[in-house]
């Protein structure tokens, strides 16, 4: 029971908060303001929105096709439609509980290959290894381009005083938690090594892998078309059509971390986009019609993919084992 509380916690207490930032920022409009915002969607091209659905399906074609790399350094042999559904379900799972579609990508492949669940675990985690170490670029790149615009940023929201606080209490936890991992007799803490040495092969996959290069080149196309797809939709609007790279790039990054770690971006996402733009002179009200934009053709995408693989899984590999039996 308190299981079941505490996953359904899990799930309403992000969307209540998306929820709740959404009227405290959209009450602040005024109904002049908000009609202008209605006007925006109006007129958006949606063309370029288009284009930007079929950058996102072409990044999860990616994304399934680079899954065979890791797991063909652990014995598995991967089939490109399963990787594919598979993943589909996972970034639709992930709408639900942050990172639970990783889960969800390894049961599939325990469930349809009878892939131990660990290894298969393991290997999405080398990904996201990877994918961290290049948002991580990014967030670089990010920096050193447009360094005077997120300085500013950071500090209007957090003063510094608190963000050395923050940073402080960080670099403890940091401190503290490694210590414990590695000196502590708990009883938690034997169970999680166990759990990581499971882990291990599939995670250390991307090290001992005879493809490394075609991995990191599927890595930079993946990456590429995210950046792509929301560069695209920047088109959408006469008000957002000419902004610089740098700004596209600031953007981006800041919109691909609040995706990581919450339901999707939900109700979080539109609004900091909106501050992120209005920083380079777009207007609040299309900075957060743009956001909405990105946000629900995204949305649909995800929710179109994942409903689509639900379906048609156990339907195809039904039929695949009926005809090799």
């Amino acid at each position: 029971m308190k299981a079941k509380i505490k996953s359904l916690a899990g799930i309403f207490i992000p969307i209540l908060i998306g929820l709740g930032l959404m009227w405290y920022s959209y009450d602040s409009f005024t109904p002049q303001q908000l009609q202008q915002m209605k006007a925006y969607f109006v007129t958006a091209d949606y063309n370029y929105v288009a284009l930007s659905l079929v950058l996102a399906v072409a990044g999860y074609v990616l994304r399934a096709y680079r899954w065979k790399y890791t797991l063909s350094q652990i014995g598995c042999q991967p089939d490109f439609k399963l990787n594919f559904l598979a993943v589909s379900i996972g970034y639709f799972i992930n709408l639900s509980i942050p990172r639970s579609g990783e889960v969800s990508r390894a049961l599939i492949l325990k469930k349809y290959q009878d892939v131990p669940f660990d290894k298969a675990f393991g290997t999405i985690i080398a990904e996201r290894i990877v994918d961290l170490v290049v948002l991580i670029l990014f967030i670089l790149v990010a920096l050193v381009v447009e360094y005077h615009t997120l300085r500013d940023l950071l500090l209007y929201y957090i003063p510094i005083e608190k963000l050395i606080i923050l940073i402080v209490i960080g670099i403890a936890g940091i401190l503290l938690s490694t210590y414990l991992y590695f000196y502590s007799n708990w009883k938690l803490i034997l169970l999680l090594k166990t759990k990581v040495e499971g882990l291990k092969e599939g995670a250390l996959s991307v090290l001992r892998m005879h493809d490394k290069w075609p991995f990191l080149i599927y890595t930079f196309l993946i990456w590429f078309s995210y950046v792509l797809m929301f560069y695209a939709t920047t088109f959408a609007l006469t008000e957002t059509d000419s902004i610089t790279i740098g700004s596209v790039l600031v953007a981006f990054v800041i919109g691909s971390l609040v995706i990581a770690f919450t339901n999707g971006g939900f109700g979080v996402f539109p609004i900091l986009i909106a501050k992120i733009l209005l920083l380079y002179g777009v207007p609040d009200e299309a900075g957060n019609a743009f956001g909405w934009i990105v946000w629900i053709s995204q949305l649909i995408i995800t929710v179109v993919l994942g409903l689509f693989a639900f379906l048609v899984l156990p339907l195809y590999y039904k039929k695949t084992n009926n005809s090799l039996s």
